[in-house]
This record gives structure tokens, sequence and C-alpha cells, in this order.
């Protein structure tokens, strides 16, 4: 087996180092992390939307969701805090994403946040991520982010400095980026799904809505607050829940968790978007 990472090439007996060795730490502190699993996801929280009521139907949907996910190799590992900072990730085959990347592992969320930025933990989680790659005798590791800056989208120039390069893009505006370890077993080259590759979707009057559970506060936000501002300003509204992986594979946009289209164009993926008091000064700038 033969590694690929930025400048090292590592023989397969010692891939199982190759994650330590780039792990950074601030100090002398040590940076604990748990994953949450079917076992414990009842008393562990989840890092988004614990605190926020009006969200408590949608943050049990992404306890649910997860749940099943388990099942297919997900993989949800956040700081042993109460904070913000985790990774999502599972076999890039079961992932909710217009993607095609066999023998990868694809990264979902991942948040470092607040006062914990700049501590090492975006380091920690990625190679966690990395090492896991290795264990499963996978290419790599690819991820969905924006030309810009997207809302619940990783740090595409973070991850670039890491070593990810593009792989394929999309008119709306995303980018598939990979970060290959194993070059041996790549079956073919990660790519985005024929779906997104428009960067439209079908319906071409008013506002449409894609959304899944995938995360914790769009169920409320798509159902109540989008709902409300979009009959509050007689804009036709359709929303179309992303309920299984087989939709969300074929869905016209790589951000499941949340896209708003008007007119059968990309606006955005920010859920503040579906709120009454932000809806025309996001709308306005796109």
């Amino acid at each position: 087996m033969q590694v690929a990472w930025p400048g090292l090439s590592v023989p397969g007996n010692q891939a199982e180092d190759l994650t330590s060795s780039l792990t950074i730490t601030k100090s002398q502190d040590k940076l604990s992390y748990i994953n949450v699993t079917k076992q414990n996801i009842k008393t562990e929280h989840i890092c988004c939307a614990f605190s926020d009521k009006k969200c408590a139907n949608s943050y049990t949907l992404k306890k649910q969701w997860l749940t099943n996910e388990f099942d297919n190799g997900y993989i949800f590992r956040r700081l042993d805090e109460r904070a913000k900072v985790f990774i999502e990730y599972g076999p890039a085959e079961n992932a909710w994403v217009p993607i095609s990347a066999p023998n990868y592992l694809m990264i979902g969320c991942f948040w470092v946040s607040g006062k914990y930025k700049k501590q090492g933990h975006g380091k920690a989680l990625l190679n966690a991520v990395i090492q896991d790659s290795i264990t499963q005798g996978k290419a790599g590791v690819v991820t969905v982010v924006g030309n810009k800056k997207y809302h619940f989208m990783s740090d595409t120039k973070w991850l670039l400095k890491q070593g990810f390069k593009i792989c394929d893009s999309t008119p709306g505006g995303f980018s598939l980026i990979s970060l290959n370890i194993d070059t041996s077993r790549i079956e073919s080259q990660p790519c985005f799904n024929e779906s997104v590759k428009h960067g439209e979707c079908p319906d071409k009057k008013g506002l449409v809505a894609y959304y899944s559970n995938r995360c914790p506060y769009s169920e409320y936000h798509i159902t109540e607050s989008l709902v409300e501002t979009a009959s509050k300003r007689n804009i036709p509204l359709k929303t179309i829940k992303l309920d299984t992986k087989k939709k969300a594979q074929a869905a016209p946009t790589p951000a499941t968790i949340f896209s708003l289209f008007l007119d059968g164009k990309f606006k955005t993926t920010d859920l503040s978007v579906c709120m009454d008091s932000r809806f025309d000064k996001i709308m306005a700038k796109l």
C-alpha cells in the first residue's frame, strides 16, 4: 500500500502512525473527544440546537437520522464538552449527497466554533477521519464545499491547505474535493452526479426548498419559518424533503441539508433566509 499525503510517502506498515504525527495540540492540553453512538445518543448532545426549544422536534429528527445512519457506518465525533466542535463522516457510497466516490469516506458537517478555534481541534478531528480511512482500507476522503463561503459547509481554504484537491465543480458554485490517502485503492475519480450538473432545479416558478434531517434546525425553519415568510410575501413555495438516501443522491443540489432555489435558480444554503426578518436582506444580496 502507498499512502499519498502532501510531501509524504509512507509504507503500509507505518500508515497507522500517519495521523498521530500530524495532530496539532496547543501547549500540553489534551484534546478529549467522544463518538456519539446508538448506545449513548439518548443522553449525549449533538452540538447544534440542543438548547433551542423551538427546534426540539427538529433536534429529535436529527437524532433519529443519526441512529439510522450509524448502521451504515456513519460516525459522529465531537469534543467532550458542551460545545459546537464536531465532525460527521461515513462511507461515500452511503452519503446523502449526489456524488460518486467509491471507496472513499465522505465528510458531512465539520465545525469548530467560538473559543475553541485555533486550538488544534480541526486538525485532530480531520486526522481521526484520515486514520479511519487507513484502517478501513479506503482510497481517501471527500467532502463538498462552496467556491465561496456557504453555510453548513466546511472551510474551503483551510481544507485545501490540508492537501485536499478539487476534483469536480457545479455551475451552482459547489466543489467536490478529495484527499487521496491510498492511490492504489482508487476505483474511479470522485465526481458529482448528473442531477447537479446544471445548477438548477426542475421547478421554475417561485421558491423551492430542498432539505433533510441531516441538520437539527432544518425541519423547523423550512416547515414553519419559510412557510410563513413566503406566505407574507405571496411567493409560491414548494418544499421537498429528502427523506431517503435515494432522493438525496438524486437531488439537484449537493447541499442537501438545505438549498433554496428561486425560479429554478440556486440561491443559498443559509437557513436564516427562512426567517421573516432576514429573508429580504439576504435575497437582495444574491
